[in-house]
């Protein structure tokens, strides 16, 4: 699922890419992409595009604002399959629900492409308000923001449910909390707000000690003593550094570098449980005290190592009957795969209406009439001695 450095990677393909193409005409929507329909024309404007944590914002500039429009500005969030691509107009991709087209001859296209349909725009300049400082481009606000407000009710809960919640941590994911915590050997439901009450007592020691330090010295000690707020912008900063070649539409989709980079989230060997919000946490070692009850951690598989070739002259094992079972019943339902996982997590706080209706309807259904004792007995003996009977003429 895109978090806040997917976001600022595609804010840079963006510039990058088409920060010297000429755009032209309206903007194109498919029927079924969840924003509404543009209302932008121009014979000739330019993109630019800029992130703030899980939000993207892209402003459409007419080359002559005498002459054109007015700037348009779209906030795009990117849902769990959000990109943005550059390829030509005649070679669009599936999943494109928006769609800007370049004046060069022949045209190419930048599209939003979101195979799920999680993702949505909506018109204007504005940020969601219910949004926090980014953890990355906002980071000292960021971080205001967070220990001035410890007293919310927020902070009652586990430090990894908390670290979701936008309002304070704009920007960070699933994958991202897992990797800070597990950095930091932070237990993952440990209470939030003993955890962050720490770092304020920290840091009020840190400027009573020493008020003359140099900006380099402090630099310095805080890359040798990273806390829980700083990881969160220097973590999410090793992922953008870390996927350069992303900026290359060739690479889109080479998730490689990331996989290696990763060392707690998916990882063979690592914990996993699901929180409170549906979403799971991968950790190390105890889950902490508010850890759900009744839940048992799950250790993510190892990868099997390679098997070595049979001998063509030993006997084969025999299959019983049971086994055969077991091996169709596996076929039949494989293991969720990562992507599905990730959207059931997605889909946990959605409302559940048609869930409900379901339950409704099933038990509204009218029962069959059922007959009594005797009828059935009667058919059972019948049947008995008429099997294998030729029908009576």
């Amino acid at each position: 699922m895109p978090e806040c450095p997917e976001l600022h990677l595609a804010g840079r393909f963006i510039n990058g890419a088409c920060g010297a193409l000429v755009f032209a005409g309206g903007v194109e929507r498919s029927a079924v992409g969840r924003g509404p329909e543009v209302p932008f024309r121009s014979e000739a404007y330019r993109i630019s595009a800029v992130a703030r944590g899980k939000e993207l914002r892209l402003t459409l500039s007419a080359l002559d604002p005498a002459a054109g429009p007015p700037a348009q500005d779209l906030v795009f969030r990117f849902g769990m399959s959000g990109s943005f691509r550059l390829c030509p107009a005649a070679e669009l991709p599936r999943h494109a629900h928006l769609r800007f087209l370049t004046r060069e001859s022949p045209p190419r296209a930048l599209c939003f492409v979101d195979p799920r349909r999680f993702g949505s725009w909506r018109l204007g300049d504005a940020w969601q308000p219910e949004r926090g400082p980014c953890v990355v481009s906002e980071y000292q606000a960021f971080r205001e923001n967070v220990l001035k407000n410890l007293d919310d009710r927020a902070f009652d809960k586990p430090i990894c449910e908390v670290l979701l919640n936008q309002k304070y941590f704009n920007g960070i994911g699933n994958y991202l909390r897992a990797e800070i915590l597990y950095r930091l050997k932070i237990p993952p439901f440990e209470k939030a707000r003993t955890v962050l009450e720490a770092l304020k007592e920290q840091e009020q020691e840190r400027r009573k000690k020493d008020p003359s330090l140099t900006l380099s010295k402090k630099v310095k000690l805080r890359r040798e003593n990273a806390d829980l707020l700083e990881l969160c912008h220097t973590v999410p900063m090793e992922v953008i550094m870390a996927e350069k070649q992303l900026l290359d539409p060739e690479h889109t989709g080479d998730y490689s570098t990331f996989k290696n980079w990763l060392q707690c989230y998916l990882v063979p060997g690592m914990s996993s449980l699901r929180d409170r919000s549906g979403r799971t946490i991968w950790f190390q070692g105890e889950p902490g005290p508010m850890a759900p009850k009744g839940q048992r951690p799950r250790k993510t598989p190892r990868k099997k190592s390679p098997q070595l070739k049979a001998d063509p002259e030993a006997p084969s094992p025999k299959v019983t009957p049971r086994a055969s079972k077991q091996r169709r019943r596996a076929a039949a339902n494989p293991p969720k795969s990562e992507e599905e996982e990730e959207e059931q997590e997605e889909q946990a706080d959605r409302p559940r209406k048609g869930r409900a209706r379901g339950r409704r309807a099933v038990t509204a259904a009218p029962a069959s009439p059922e007959e009594p004792p005797s009828v059935r007995r009667s058919r059972r003996t019948s049947a008995r001695r008429g099997r294998g009977a030729a029908p009576a003429v």
